[in-house]
């Protein structure tokens, strides 16, 4: 079965972004790639405010539901989307961003494997990877590399 799996970068405290959305402060340092990850997905999910990333599904509420430009848009709850994506064909499903889309996954336990890369710095305000709002959820350890300049790839799967 198709596992999804919330992929990205955070802060040393825990922030995706910047209030205003910026990225300056993750790096990837020469010695770290994204390429064994991006081998296991071949679907992206992610919020409209993720969109400036490459993109697959793009949740709405703004935006209207349909396909533009290889971009699927849709009003959908994630559930009924999960579903029709687990039953076909494919590779993992990655769930990029945070905030309120993560939550929403959270909240119906559609997350199977978090993919984190912790670079240290503390930015002191921003937007959280795991805002308030879903309830507590058990994982395990199952990989954990340090890199050069102090970046930290963990690696957690959903205990059920």
């Amino acid at each position: 079965m198709r596992k999804i799996v919330l992929g990205l970068g955070i802060s040393l405290d825990g922030y995706i972004a910047r209030p205003d959305g910026t990225l300056d402060f993750l790096f990837m340092p020469e010695d770290y790639s994204m390429a064994p990850f991006f081998a296991t997905v071949d679907t992206a999910l992610m919020g409209r405010k993720t969109l400036d990333a490459m993109a697959t599904y793009v949740f709405s509420r703004s935006l209207p539901a349909g396909k533009r430009d290889g971009v699927i848009f849709t009003h959908q709850s994630p559930t009924p989307l999960v579903r029709q994506l687990r039953k076909s064909k494919g590779k993992n499903i990655r769930l990029m961003g945070g905030g309120e889309l993560a939550r929403d996954f959270l909240k119906a336990d559609l997350v199977d494997e978090l993919y984190i890369g912790m670079v240290p710095v503390l930015i002191g305000e921003g937007i959280p990877l795991f805002p308030p709002g879903f309830p507590q959820r058990e994982s395990s350890l199952v990989e954990n590399k340090t890199y050069s300049k102090g970046l930290i790839a963990l690696k957690y799967k959903r205990n059920r």
